[in-house]
């Protein structure tokens, strides 16, 4: 059994759109790969005015992979230290992402992907799903 997080646009779980700035994003959706069942859980980092980081949020959820659109270097270096696996190039709605990680149609993230020179802290608040 996995449980999977993917960064939400919304609440409506598996019918949702995925968030392509996963620190951002006002949800997370949580599948289970076993039940199938999906739960969504706010995004309650300080990215959003709360406390913690999101891969602090997802590790006390058990999460044990993250899907997501991409991110960078540093963020990968700190969901390595949650031991939390993620994927990259996740696009469309949250059913579709977890369709193509299962069809290993997704990219492990690893160092050398991420977006190079861009793990410092930002603060712009545009939508991408890209390296820029």
């Amino acid at each position: 059994m996995m449980k999977l997080c993917i960064p939400s646009m919304g609440q409506n779980g598996m019918e949702d759109t995925v968030g392509q700035h996963f620190g951002k994003v006002p949800y997370y959706t949580l599948y289970d790969t076993e039940t199938r069942e999906s739960t969504v859980i706010s995004n309650t980092s300080e990215h959003n005015g709360g406390t913690g980081l999101p891969p602090e949020i997802m590790a006390n959820e058990n999460v044990d992979i993250m899907l997501c659109g991409g991110l960078g270097r540093k963020a990968v270096m700190m969901f390595e230290q949650y031991g939390i696996d993620v994927f990259i190039g996740a696009t469309g709605s949250i059913q579709d992402a977890v369709a193509a990680w299962e069809a290993s149609k997704l990219s492990k993230a690893t160092q050398d992907n991420s977006c190079a020179g861009h793990g410092h802290d930002h603060d712009h608040n545009h939508e991408h799903g890209h390296c820029h």
